[in-house]
């Protein structure tokens, strides 16, 4: 910073070193991901790229039925992660970084803290790139990473949090800009979601155990799941939106009321949408219908957004022919619109009866992360590079390419997913004319009839990726054609005095008319939702009339509520408690009910039976594995879900998994009902070669089972804290009885096994896969009266469907 005593200005020079290494960095995890994800496209459809694959391209001198590390159970989540945290991370932070220096018209408030954040998070990356192949996850979609890394994760981020209002504290313009109201979303809420997903009992350095279970597991899961798609996915977009797309046309934001409407609406309606993930399972139906309306409410702030950005372009269309970063753009925020028009007609109930657990839900993903992060991305990155080298873009026509190959590769990608979805869902749901009879009882039938499709979808995400590495390259070669340049700015000196009016507030001053209406129409709502017949009929009542009421109140004080509006924007603390007042709102009302009620009085007349020590260590590798990628253990409460796999699942019966396996996805069937229904030696030679008892499945081969021991020193670490988190495990079971209960339960299945032909030793892995797999479903009725001294004997090591 600068002094200059001549014109009575202070120039500041941006720290935008911070902003090219976030770029690059971002760049080059987005290479890896992808990368990665087209991997495991093809694993889809070819289950050689398992790992098979290494010994056709080493000659022959790697043989291997399967590489462990390369399982679409483990590089799944590593694709997810690189994805979301690395490339749309890096590109987030860059975006931030740069945008929020200029809004605040100051440097960002430490360069240590800056460089902390930058490092610390690649560390986090790379140890997450090493740990997923190897096997260590929570076994939670998108927090899958073990608690050492949680740790490290939430406090980096704070370490960005810090630095962010730092910046704000310190700022020269002295009302907030839309942008940084988004920003300020995201911080709070990201920080409130990731504690709570992931507070953990560990067991080791590298295992834990989340402290929900079952369908308290599930809903926080979903809370946390959908709402990271949307407050770290989506509002940090908006807000480099708001900043990037108004600079790459020169023009303003078409509406500032419609910002304020967008922002507020989608901050409080969001959290609530999370249960959409749970339709037709046995979440409380309460929670199902609340997650579904505030769903479908989602489309109004969406679609004003979407409609904010295009039309902000208004008057530069033209550029659309011209320049890649506006063709990146409009292509970015009208993916945006259809992403937000789609994900509240897949939670209609019974829609989603039809798109769950198939790849309908998966294209519907990716057309937001790639085509709405990735081309913003694109975008800012073609925007910021001539920018941050103070040089030309090298290849005009090079960007145009890109672009054209990365939306012929989404549209083939979400195209064929579509079909591929709605497809096998039909197939799946399809019954006789009586129906009492599927018309499609194999499994592995809709899974042939998908695969031509799924082709196309590695074929597209190829595409895609092609397109991406053009970028990398255009971008590499503009760099190396100039020199790192940061941007300053004159600004006044002294600081200028703004209105006369005073900045601090007393609390009593937010307490104006527009939080007041929020507040009573945020109460009537939800009497609405949890009263019934008058109280019901009085809520609704309430909040229609109070809506209309503050409607009008707005529209005969239309100035005074905007006096009050830009108050709070000069005050950035006030700002963000009343933005985590309105994002804590939802989860709150969903969750506090689900965790703290008393398992025993939900359980639906039916409760789990605990699992063998051995058993235990069998889930442990079945997570471990990533096998609730493609296998979920919830039967919905629809009739072709019943007649396909049994009795539909009840709350009971998921009491004792820590965590949860309901999973999102079916690429093999559910197995909730799993126990007892085929031989041990069957589970065996299905995972030493799965097309030998399932001919046409593209599931992997799991050798490595049959050659790791079973970890079981690590038990009575595993088993104190699953009693820790009320799993009903004898108090004085010692490490004698819990390696007694292993031989015992271990000798009886390899017994079992070699009368059928298959050896193998009763330490190793596939033994207690084999005995998880056997408990799968596994149950007593409610108010069945047994003896807690009984429950560990002889009647619980086998499976009792």
């Amino acid at each position: 910073m600068n002094t200059n005593p001549t014109n009575n200005t202070t120039t500041i020079e941006f720290d935008d070193a911070i902003v090219r290494k976030f770029m690059i960095a971002s760049i080059f995890w987005g290479l890896v991901g992808l990368g990665v994800g087209v991997l495991i496209a093809t694993q889809l459809n070819y289950w050689q790229m398992n790992g098979k694959f290494l010994e056709w391209i080493t000659f022959g001198w790697l043989k291997s039925e399967g590489v462990e590390f390369l399982t679409f159970g483990r590089l799944r989540p590593l694709h997810t992660n690189a994805a979301i945290f690395a490339f749309v991370g890096n590109m987030m932070f860059a975006g931030v970084y740069y945008s929020t220096q200029r809004l605040c018209r100051a440097r960002m408030a430490s360069d240590l803290l800056s460089k902390i954040n930058f490092w610390g998070w690649q560390f986090i990356i790379v140890c997450a790139a090493i740990s997923l192949p190897a096997g260590y996850t929570r076994g939670k979609e998108y927090a899958e990473l073990i608690w050492p890394i949680n740790i490290l994760v939430a406090v980096i981020w704070l370490v960005f949090a810090a630095n962010f209002f730092w910046t704000l504290a310190i700022r020269r313009e002295r009302s907030l800009y839309v942008g940084l109201w988004f920003y300020i979303a995201t911080i709070v809420t990201i920080t409130l979601l990731y504690v709570v997903n992931h507070l953990s009992i560990p067991t080791s350095f590298t295992h834990s155990y989340p402290i929900f279970g079952g369908v308290q597991d599930a809903l926080v899961q979903w809370w946390y799941g959908h709402n990271a798609v949307a407050f770290f996915l989506t509002t940090p977009m908006l807000g480099i939106m708001y900043y990037f797309v108004p600079k790459s046309v020169n023009r303003p934001v078409y509406s500032y009321r419609l910002s304020i409407i967008h922002f507020w609406s989608l901050v409080f309606i969001y959290i609530w949408a999370g249960p959409h993930h749970l339709l037709n399972t046995s979440l409380p139906e309460w929670l199902q219908s609340l997650g579904m309306i505030f769903s479908l409410m989602l489309w109004a702030p969406s679609w004003a957004g979407m409609l904010n950005g295009l039309l902000t372009l208004r008057g530069a269309w033209d550029k659309l022919l011209t320049d890649p970063v506006v063709k990146f753009f409009a292509a970015a925020v009208t993916f945006y619109g259809m992403a937000t028009f789609e994900g509240p007609l897949l939670s209609i109930k019974s829609v989603n009866a039809l798109s769950h657990y198939t790849d309908w839900t998966v294209g519907h993903v990716h057309s937001g992360t790639l085509g709405w992060n990735g081309f913003l991305a694109a975008g800012m990155f073609y925007w910021l590079a001539p920018r941050l080298w103070n040089t030309k873009l090298h290849s005009t026509a090079m960007a145009n390419a890109h672009f054209w190959m990365g939306m012929v590769g989404i549209l083939l990608y979400v195209a064929s997913m579509w079909v591929s979805g709605i497809t096998q869902g039909l197939m799946l749901n399809a019954t006789t004319d009586n129906g009492t009879l599927l018309k499609y009882p194999d499994f592995l039938e809709t899974l042939q009839a998908i695969k031509p499709v799924m082709l196309f979808r590695a074929i597209g995400g190829g595409l895609y990726l092609f397109g991406f590495g053009l970028m990398a390259y255009n971008i590499w070669k503009t760099a190396r054609n100039g020199e790192p340049a940061n941007g300053t700015i004159e600004v006044p000196q002294p600081e200028p005095e703004g209105s006369d009016e005073p900045r601090k507030l007393g609390i009593f001053a937010y307490l104006n008319a527009p939080v007041i209406y929020s507040l009573l129409i945020v109460f009537f709502v939800c009497l609405t939702i949890f009263g019934d017949g008058g109280l019901f009929l009085f809520g609704l009542l309430m909040t229609i009339f109070l809506v209309i009421a503050a409607m009008a109140h707005f529209e005969a004080c239309k100035v005074q509520w905007t006096k009050w509006y830009e108050r709070l924007l000069d005050h950035s603390f006030a700002f963000t408690v009343l933005t985590l007042i309105a994002a804590a709102i939802g989860g709150a009302i969903q969750i506090i009910p689900t965790v703290t009620v008393q398992r025993a009085d939900n359980i639906e007349g039916r409760i789990q039976v605990p699992y063998t020590p051995l058993e235990l260590a069998g889930r442990d590798i079945y997570v471990s594995e990533g096998c609730y990628n493609c296998h979920s253990q919830m039967i919905r409460t629809m009739v072709p879900e019943v007649l396909r796999y049994g009795d539909y699942s009840h709350l009971g019966e998921f009491v004792y998994d820590f965590p949860y396996q309901w999973g999102s996805k079916r690429t093999g069937p559910d197995l909730a009902r799993e126990g007892g229904k085929r031989s041990d030696d069957w589970h065996f030679y299905h995972m030493l070669d799965p097309r030998s008892v399932s001919p046409g499945s593209n599931m992997p081969s799991y050798p490595w089972l049959f050659e790791k021991e079973i970890k079981v020193s690590q038990l009575p670490n595993k088993i104190n804290a699953m009693r820790m988190l009320g799993v009903p495990y004898p108090i004085d079971l010692s490490e004698e009885d819990i390696q007694a209960q292993v031989d015992e339960q271990a000798e009886t299945i390899v017994k079992g096994l070699a009368e059928k032909g298959a050896f193998t030793e009763p330490d190793r892995e596939i033994v207690a896969l084999i005995a998880y797999l056997q408990k799968l479903g596994a149950y007593r009725e409610a108010g069945e009266k047994v003896d807690p001294a009984e429950a560990q004997q002889e009647s619980e090591l086998t499976s009792i469907n």
